[in-house]
């Protein structure tokens, strides 16, 4: 087993990449590794023709991913956006390990990314001994996938400075980026593009120019439409981490799970299941990603610090620690919650007592 803690999506679902690659008879793009049809596959799950059983990477709605893929194949730029925790950094990479069999062509955005950081930089001590020259160039992620022709990955977008974000512009229109210090340029080659990440929770921190959103198809992804849908999300991507991290625990209990989504789906919404209760919002997303580190924290608790089996009490913390992201608002938030939903609930007095337990 490998000692990576986290092992990029290539390595870690290698066989299935290979076996599709293996079974794939349609069209691939120039300097794909597989078909359109292959790459949707590869995300959504399916059997081969051989029988081989294809995982599911993302659970939700098929066309959006076909949409997705169907922009990558285009001159068009793909804009993943969304609430936090809907999976858009996971289908980002994904779909790189798919189309160019190399998922870490990445920038991750924040206010501290400079324009050097998209186009490129200098060895300083090469440039000021040597000046301006290509062994003095050092190569961003963006010109190392124009020059190989692969799929390159840029994280919260709308976290970069506005003067940053435009330097986009010419890459994505012309396809070339211009190294006037060399008096030359690089020209993508066919197979480039970018997928490109943003969070609406980041709507009007750096808004996108007219000019960079025109280079963009966006695609939104949603939180899961059905309880159902959710909690097969929470359960495969536990059962990942439990794998990984070698816990010595039982696999948590679908009950379990099922209790977490729809604390987390009561709170988002606003209401109960049932349409009965009106229920305040916390300041928090709850997302999907939530509610499987709450599981996965409960993993923990119950392999260390408890009896192996996933029980109220390892979940608690986690719970409360969601959902109660300001100490005042929330708070009051979750109290009401806990009184008027969750007591009344024969089935979860036990959810009830460990999180009064934590006098929270």
């Amino acid at each position: 087993m490998s000692t990576i803690l986290r092992q990029h999506a290539e390595q870690l679902f290698a066989a299935e990449l290979e076996e599709l690659k293996k079974n794939d008879t349609d069209k691939r793009p120039p300097n794909w590794l597989m078909s359109p049809q292959a790459v949707v596959t590869y995300l959504l799950g399916g059997k081969l023709k051989n029988g081989f059983e294809v995982s599911p990477k993302y659970i939700g709605n098929r066309r959006l991913i076909e949409i997705a893929v169907a922009t990558l194949t285009t001159d068009r730029a793909l804009l993943l956006y969304g609430l936090p925790g809907t999976a858009k950094s996971w289908v980002s990479e994904h779909l790189a390990a798919a189309i160019s069999g190399d998922s870490t062509m990445i920038i991750q955005g924040t206010a501290g990314t400079s324009e050097e950081s998209v186009r490129y930089g200098w060895n300083y001590a090469r440039l000021l001994a040597e000046g301006p020259s290509e062994k003095a160039l050092v190569e961003t992620p963006v010109m190392k996938g124009m020059k190989a022709g692969k799929i390159v990955r840029l994280e919260e977008l709308t976290r970069i400075g506005s003067d940053v974000q435009d330097t986009l512009i010419t890459i994505l229109s012309e396809k070339t980026l211009p190294v006037p210090e060399l008096s030359t340029e690089v020209q993508a080659v066919k197979g480039f593009n970018l997928i490109a990440t943003a969070n609406n929770r980041d709507k009007g921190v750096n808004e996108l120019s007219g000019a960079l959103k025109r280079r963009f198809n966006t695609v939104i992804l949603p939180l899961p439409d059905s309880m159902e849908e959710e909690i097969d999300i929470v359960r495969r991507r536990v059962q990942s981490f439990e794998k990984i991290m070698e816990l010595p625990a039982e696999p948590p209990a679908i009950a379990e799970i099922k209790r977490i989504v729809t604390i987390f789906r009561e709170l988002r919404a606003g209401v109960t299941l049932d349409g009965k209760t009106k229920l305040k919002v916390p300041s928090g997303t709850l997302s999907t990603a939530e509610a499987i580190s709450v599981v996965n924290s409960g993993m923990a608790m119950a392999a260390y610090f408890g009896d192996g089996s996933l029980k109220a009490p390892d979940l608690a913390a986690g719970i409360v620690g969601a959902v109660v992201k300001d100490p005042v608002q929330d708070k009051i938030v979750w109290q009401e919650y806990l009184e008027t939903v969750v007591k009344p609930r024969d089935e979860w007095k036990d959810i009830y007592r460990a999180c009064r337990d934590l006098g929270i």
